[in-house]
């Protein structure tokens, strides 16, 4: 197994990496497709199943699919250029992707939500479809969202899952498993951050690397920022107000005049978490961490650590990232990150589990307090439910993000105290995710069936 800190960590679009980026990421490998192959197309049509059809609305799949059959992509995407190409393609029924003639597509009649049985694979499915002059279909493929703006084909799925034997990744340090980890850092002597960043060397430069995890806190830091200073009310229908530069300001006036309680570090936690899941949920640009869902956790550790703790250092924002990254892998590989395939605990307990990893190692923990740290952040999401309120990623998806910096914050200072033994493994915690999502009913994983979708109002 080897996911890279970049798999982990993409820059993308809001408001959901696996109902926003993986449509669009889908559809265009999609495109690829058409322009690889020698027969000439005339439309293209499409199909949403599962979660993406139940949510699909709520999460701009729709929106992402169309945006994705006319080109754009969500690490280069452009928000005015993409409100211009819409409107063009609802005016004239087509889709110009680059490489390929215009394309027949009517928003309104090719493009199906389909809210029967999801498909086999995969609870975020979608199957798109090119035809000919007579409508007739001459390509067709079936793509599965997986989480974390991770998109594989049918095919791929099934030998993914499969049960084949497969050689360990070519990286110096192949861990699958959190005992493993454990065990080649006892061998080599080397932190989690230091056996991941020689993994990725394997792929790419120093420089590479130190710039792309560079960029990464950057797109982070800038989201924070950003969303401190936005106003308004969110895009849906639920009419969530913008909160962040609200509690930004009272923070600011309350230190101003020296009325700050012991208590209000946790404020400035959720603060940092909610302005990232505030602009998420506007549709502006995010890091996959490892979702969008739960893109405000790890971000908020790291500005926590910078802002608040004393001797923190930009410099080691890699080795954060690093470690964080590491964690994830182990989660997504063993069991999951995806919200529709194993509810919130595979997505805010992942991202919580990952940012206590983080933070412990830039703490000075040991290779056992990292693992146990992740495993205490993890163990205390364990059943939670992915329940979002008219299928948006605004309620109770903000306020969790803050209420998991907070859980992972507590978990890494917790392992800090201890000597990195503990009962319960961070196997034994992802085997236990693992087990509860496949137990968990439906309705409670991102189909806004259940849970507070159903109890609470939805206008």
């Amino acid at each position: 197994m080897f996911l890279s800190v970049f798999d982990m960590f993409k820059v993308g679009i809001g408001p959901s990496s696996s109902h926003t980026m993986g449509p669009m990421v889908a559809a265009a490998r999609f495109l690829d497709l058409l322009r690889a192959s020698p027969f000439h197309f005339h439309g293209v049509k499409g199909s949403l199943h599962g979660s993406l059809a139940f949510t699909g609305v709520g999460h701009a799949t729709d929106r992402a699919t169309i945006l994705g059959l006319a080109g754009f992509e969500p690490e280069s995407y452009d928000n005015d250029k993409a409100e211009a190409a819409l409107a063009t393609i609802r005016e004239t029924h087509r889709v110009t992707p680059p490489g390929l003639p215009p394309l027949a597509f009517d928003p309104a009649k090719d493009l199906a939500f389909d809210y029967g049985p999801a498909l086999p694979g995969h609870a975020n499915g979608m199957v798109l479809k090119a035809t000919d002059a007579q409508g007739d279909v001459i390509l067709e493929e079936t793509y599965y969202s997986i989480g974390g703006g991770f998109v594989l084909t049918a095919g791929e799925l099934a030998e993914v899952s499969g049960g084949k034997a497969k050689a360990r990744a070519d990286v110096p340090y192949p861990f699958e498993t959190a005992a493993e980890m454990l065990e080649m850092a006892a061998a080599s002597g080397l932190s989690v951050a230091a056996m991941k960043r020689q993994n990725e060397l394997r792929f790419r430069t120093a420089p590479e690397l130190d710039r792309g995890m560079a960029r990464i806190w950057e797109v982070m830091n800038a989201c924070i920022d950003r969303g401190m200073a936005g106003t308004g009310i969110l895009p849906g229908g639920l009419k969530v107000r913008r909160r962040a530069k609200g509690i930004h300001d009272a923070l600011m006036a309350e230190r101003g005049l020296n009325l700050v309680a012991p208590h209000t570090i946790n404020d400035w936690m959720s603060l940092y978490a909610m302005a990232v899941n505030e602009e998420n949920a506007a549709g502006g640009q995010v890091v996959t961490a490892p979702t969008n869902g739960a893109a405000g956790v790890v971000p908020a550790v790291i500005r926590y650590w910078l802002d608040h703790v004393p001797g923190a250092t930009p410099s080691r924002v890699g080795e954060f990232l690093l470690t964080a990254s590491a964690i994830g892998g182990l989660c997504k590989h063993n069991a999951s990150i995806s919200g529709a395939e194993c509810g919130c605990q595979a997505e805010v307990g992942s991202a919580a589990a990952m940012a206590a990893a983080g933070l412990c190692a830039v703490m000075g923990g040991t290779v056992e307090q990292v693992e146990n740290a992740a495993e205490i952040a993890l163990e205390h999401h364990l059943g939670m439910t992915c329940d979002p309120v008219k299928g948006l990623v605004q309620v109770p998806c903000i306020e969790r993000n803050g209420l998991g910096a907070i859980k992972a914050v507590s978990a890494a200072s917790l392992s800090l105290r201890g000597d990195g033994k503990h009962l319960v493994s961070l196997d034994a915690c992802i085997e236990t995710m693992r087990q509860t999502g496949h137990d968990m009913h439906e309705k409670y994983k991102e189909t806004s069936l259940g849970g507070l979708a159903v109890n609470v109002p939805n206008c």
